[in-house]
């Protein structure tokens, strides 16, 4: 599953796949980036992990086909 960050980068936010090099997005405010991750998550059928200022964790999303159901 393609999983994408919004992280604090500098005085933006930014939106960027997991081990990606480059940012997908960039944006002047949280809420911005968190709109356009969840695009790009949605589109892809991923995961959008958002932090908060400090990095640490705060919540996330994820997009798709739920998975087959597993006997027991």
């Amino acid at each position: 599953m393609k999983r994408y960050h919004v992280t604090p980068k500098d005085d933006q936010w930014q939106v960027k796949g997991e081990r990606a090099d480059r940012a997908v997005s960039v944006h002047d405010n949280k809420e911005d980036a968190i709109k356009a991750g969840r695009e790009v998550a949605q589109n892809a059928n991923g995961q959008l992990i958002v932090h908060r200022q400090d990095g640490v964790f705060q919540t996330e999303w994820t997009y798709g086909p739920d998975p087959e159901k597993s006997p027991g």
